[in-house]
């Protein structure tokens, strides 16, 4: 079942971004190629499938919603852009990712800096014109701009997201690595952009369950709440494994440069606690992240068995 998903799913993002993402011709065209180079590498599209799953539960519709591929797509773009900048030479300085050489490799460091900020650009260009009601838009934008972010903001103080935990991640390095420093860089770094690709997902399928005019109920906050609980523990799970698969898959099947980690003394789950005991964590989490899908039933499923490749996967 999780295969033939998994498959599909890839195949209505791979579609969403070919129809979003400007064509290799289109000017100027090293700017629109680099991004298509990073975009069509060959991920595993997994955000966009826990997107566009988590909206097809909440919608309670047997189909993926209307504009469920296009948020998917966009969260996909902001991931690949955090990839290539994560790439860089000032940063990691790795010249493979997904198999081929990475985006400065092949287009040089400005083209690739400036791809990943269009990436990101194009991402909130294609959430703005979702085709759903603009509260929902709103509270879309709202989720993964503040997943992406640093933890600042009106409502301050936040958890930082993504580029907080990249920032802890890299002034972190050559430390001592402890329980607390690794959670809070994999619950920011990774764990809040697959959480928001749950939750907005989640958010858009909400949007087509109800009528406009209807109001938010405490039935339909509760299931946000356990989308969100649920893309935290499988988010953590998820960086757990890459972790793992760090230090024992080659860079082969990993597709990326494998032990860099661990030469880098990077603050990761086996460093901390072994291989063995992160193995075991990540399959709590999930079980834990299960926990909190139970009252929607059989149609929490999908995004169940998503969830279980997560840990289970190979590379």
């Amino acid at each position: 079942m999780v295969q033939a998903l998994l498959h599909s799913g890839a195949e209505l993002a791979d579609a969403a971004l070919e129809h979003l993402l400007p064509s290799p011709d289109t000017l100027p065209h090293s700017i629109h190629r680099a991004m298509r180079h990073s975009i069509f590498a060959g991920g595993k599209r997994l955000r966009p499938i826990l997107c566009m799953e988590a909206a097809r539960m909440v919608a309670g519709d047997e189909n993926i919603p209307h504009g469920a591929a296009d948020l998917g797509a966009a969260i996909e773009m902001i991931h690949t852009y955090s990839l290539i900048h994560d790439d860089l030479p000032a940063l990691d300085n790795d010249d493979l990712r997904r198999g081929k050489p990475t985006c400065h490799v092949v287009f040089g460091e400005a083209i690739a800096i400036l791809a990943g900020d269009a990436l990101q650009t194009l991402a909130f260009q294609t959430i703005a014109a979702l085709p759903t009601t603009p509260a929902t838009t709103v509270a879309i934008l709202r989720d993964v701009s503040l997943a992406i972010g640093t933890g600042v903001g009106p409502h301050s103080p936040l958890p930082p997201g993504m580029i907080g935990g990249q920032v802890v991640d890299i002034e972190s390095e050559g430390k001592a690595p402890t329980a607390e420093l690794v959670e809070s860089i994999h619950r920011a770094k990774t764990g809040a952009l697959i959480t928001t690709s749950i939750v907005s997902g989640g958010l858009l399928g909400l949007a087509h369950h109800k009528t406009p005019e209807a109001p938010v109920t405490r039935d339909h906050q509760d299931a946000i709440a356990r989308l969100r609980t649920f893309g935290e523990k499988a988010g953590l799970a998820f960086q757990i494994v890459d972790d793992v698969l760090d230090m024992t898959q080659s860079s082969e099947e990993l597709g990326k440069t494998a032990g860099k980690d661990t030469a880098s003394i990077k603050a990761t789950w086996p460093a901390v606690f072994g291989i063995e005991r992160s193995l075991k964590d990540a399959e709590e989490l999930i079980a834990d992240a299960f926990e909190a899908l139970a009252p929607f039933g059989p149609a929490a499923d999908p995004l169940k068995s998503v969830a279980a490749y997560l840990v289970e996967r190979k590379h």
